[in-house]
């Protein structure tokens, strides 16, 4: 696989995913606004949907927070990688910001000085998997702050009940997380396990399990709808994610997407890339 074409991929899905947000997304938001009751909630989930067409017709970013670089790869074992993915996402990335354009979001976490293309250490963020086949698959993520601000992490003991745990800290945090919102939940695994099964199942989205839409009807009870202004529609998904974890513990983690539930993908092979 040569390097351009991941690079040129890179920029292409980053666009995609910050100009228009994915079918499933928009059908949930546009459902919402027609059954919401409470006037000043509806005419929020209503403001939402015309944002969207403007941000699709006028091919520019939905929101100003534009979000942190974060894309899922899953790669093929059998494809041929000869070069440094990060470098080449990150070229990408460096090239999207000033395309579309992106803001500059990335600062050093001590000086708080901009590195002014939303690359540095640790940026792009790339949650790597192995897959079969030959291709590679580049999924971006952008992730504003206000969502991801909001998100939290518990170990707790092994007889408490996570679900209650979640709704208890969610009731004080969704309204500043730019509601109606996706809350993905990791259950078990480490610490830092926990916390990275919550962000693959906001990428995974969407949830339909009973424990899922169990919690996202009680999430929804709270009234504390769109923009935290009350209403009907306080989130639009749940997804759940676990792994084994030690016989002592039981870490929770919840990361919070906001409405725009930003993501696009693309096929990246030996013969060159298609948005997927």
């Amino acid at each position: 696989m040569r390097p351009e074409y991941l690079e040129e991929a890179t920029v292409a899905v980053l666009k995609k995913a910050e100009t228009t947000l994915p079918g499933w997304v928009t059908e949930l938001i546009e459902k919402a606004a027609l059954k919401e009751t409470h006037p000043v909630a509806k005419s929020q989930l209503e403001a939402i949907v015309e944002n969207l067409k403007i941000a699709a017709q006028e091919e520019i970013p939905i929101c100003q927070d534009t979000g942190l670089p974060i894309f899922h790869i899953e790669l093929g074992r059998d494809l041929k990688v000869s070069f440094d993915l990060e470098k080449t996402v990150a070229e990408g990335v460096r090239k999207a910001t000033q395309s579309i354009p992106l803001r500059p979001n990335a600062v050093n976490p001590l000086t708080r000085i901009n590195t002014d293309d939303n690359t540095g250490q640790g940026m792009p963020d790339l949650i790597l998997d192995l897959v079969e086949g030959e291709n590679l698959r580049i999924t971006a993520f952008p992730k504003g702050a206000g969502s991801e601000n909001m998100g939290f992490l518990g170990m707790l003991n092994p007889a408490d009940d996570p679900l209650e745990f979640v709704l208890k800290e969610l009731a004080t945090r969704i309204g500043k997380a730019c509601p109606p919102v996706f809350v993905g939940v990791g259950i078990g695994g480490t610490f830092d396990l926990s916390a990275r099964l919550a962000k693959k199942a906001l990428i995974k989205m969407p949830g339909s399990s009973n424990m899922e839409l169990d919690l996202l009807a009680r999430i929804n009870q709270l009234k504390i709808g769109p923009m935290g202004l009350g209403g009907d529609t306080t989130a639009l998904g749940v997804k759940i994610e676990t792994a084994c974890c030690h016989t002592a513990s039981l870490p929770v983690a919840v990361n919070i997407q906001c409405w725009a539930n930003r993501s696009a993908s693309a096929i990246v092979g030996e013969e060159g890339w298609n948005l997927d």
